[in-house]
């Protein structure tokens, strides 16, 4: 579903969302970390390659996200993710979701809730994207520097790293906000 601006419903108030997914895994990340000087501190590395792709969304305005942890980036987890968002908007506002140009999302076959409008941003672009600065708070401050014994740990860190996010409203506005996404909002 292609849309535009001059098609959102009138009279209704509008959130902005913003959408996408990132690849967590066994083959996981190493990041900065505070050592004493001299030293070389240890830093765990997995050579396996389980992983699942967390699906994320943010209304920076009003703190709030939505989430699912999905075995595969396709169509089908996709829906099931925009009617995730769908229903973390506030009952009578309209969402509009702003996300990439995956194959998945710009699709015919998905489906999207009347409550939503996708736009979708320029191509090559993810600093445009606030949902990039989250996947980085998530590796920094809760999945990166370690080892999953398997795929349910693998679900179980990314389930709680996002709902660590999702009990900081603050943060994920300060993550999230951008001046151009609210000129001209009340």
């Amino acid at each position: 579903m292609k849309a535009h601006i001059g098609h959102l419903p009138k009279g209704k108030p509008i959130e902005i969302w913003f959408q996408d997914e990132a690849r967590i895994g066994q083959k996981n990340g190493i990041v900065r970390l505070w050592a004493k000087r001299g030293t070389l501190p240890r830093q765990p590395a997995d050579q396996r390659y389980r992983n699942l792709y967390l699906f994320g969304a943010i209304c920076p305005a009003k703190g709030k996200g939505a989430g699912l942890a999905l075995p595969y980036a396709d169509t089908f987890a996709m829906h099931l993710h925009i009617d995730e968002i769908s229903r973390h908007v506030q009952r009578g506002a309209h969402a509009v979701l702003l996300l990439d140009r995956a194959g998945w999302h710009t699709t015919e076959k998905l489906i999207v809730p009347k409550n939503m409008t996708l736009i979708f941003l320029p191509s090559r672009s993810p600093e445009l994207n606030p949902v990039e600065n989250v996947w980085q708070y998530l590796r920094q401050n809760w999945l990166s520097n370690r080892v999953f014994d398997n795929y349910d740990a693998i679900i179980d860190a990314d389930c709680q790293a996002w709902n660590n996010l999702i009990d900081k409203p603050e943060t994920i506005s300060s993550i999230g906000m951008r001046k151009w996404e609210h000129i001209g909002q009340s």
